[in-house]
């Protein structure tokens, strides 16, 4: 068993040098790495929340005068649509916990049964920063001593795998449902203040379209990328081609309701 003494990615400050720091993250990696799952949990949101009502909402708007019948229809499909999210966002989270902690079991069994070959496995990992077994000897002997550390650095260099937070299944539910509620919520208010369906409609599509901007340009400034106005386009024709198809599909079989 792998010493429970040891924290995932943890060093031994006895060994001071390179080869103890080198496994390592930076300090405030994993608050940086959670930061960035939670803003895309919310992009992945809010960008279907804005979208998928909005979309309902034209299509009905082509076949139904009252905005009463169209807030019923889009309020319950945003409550259906949030739980289904956020299910989504939770068993996600799920899957990618149970796979770090399968794959961490097998590097563990093979570290213990085939270290040989875990060994040739490091040596291929670190000649990719221009190494030789010569120079890499210093590194095995430290994970030979350390077998802990020796799984923590094959599930980062060799799998790409880094830990997930304990409590990211219930994060990732609540910022994917929330903020799909959120965004649902921007093409729904108007039809919750002007009666005539087909006012509403207006009204609604200018408060989606440049809340659909406005987000595509704040979620690549978060995130630091340049191209914040390709972003907000990208967002804006996404979102504007989900509402048109419905709406005229509606128009298509001409329904009336």
């Amino acid at each position: 068993m792998v010493d429970p003494s040891f924290s995932y990615g943890a060093t031994n400050d006895s060994d001071g040098g390179e080869a103890g720091r080198g496994v390592a993250p930076p300090a405030g990696g994993e608050s940086h790495t959670q930061a960035g799952e939670f803003l895309s949990d919310c992009v992945l949101g809010m960008s279907d929340g804005l979208t998928v009502p909005f979309a309902l909402a034209a299509g009905l708007t082509s076949a139904v005068s009252s905005s009463s019948v169209i807030v019923l229809a889009v309020a319950s499909e945003l409550v259906a649509g949030a739980i289904s999210m956020g299910l989504g966002g939770y068993l996600s989270g799920r899957v990618e916990a149970d796979t770090h902690e399968a794959e961490r079991l097998r590097e563990v069994w093979e570290v213990r049964h085939k270290p040989n070959e875990e060994e040739d496995e490091v040596v291929e990992v670190l000649s990719r920063f221009g190494l030789s077994r010569e120079q890499c000897e210093p590194v095995l002997a430290h994970f030979r001593a350390h077998p802990d550390l020796w799984v923590d650095f094959m599930m980062r260099f060799e799998l790409g795998l880094e830990k997930p937070d304990v409590s990211r299944p219930f994060t990732s539910a609540l910022a994917v449902g929330g903020s799909y509620v959120v965004g649902g919520l921007v093409p729904l208010v108007p039809y919750l203040i002007i009666p005539d369906a087909k006012m509403a409609l207006r009204y609604s599509t200018a408060a989606t379209l440049l809340t659909l901007f406005v987000f595509g340009w704040v979620k690549a400034a978060l995130i630091g990328s340049p191209k914040r106005g390709k972003s907000a386009l990208e967002m804006l024709a996404v979102g504007g081609a989900a509402a048109a198809a419905a709406y005229f599909l509606a128009k298509l079989f001409n329904v009336d309701l």
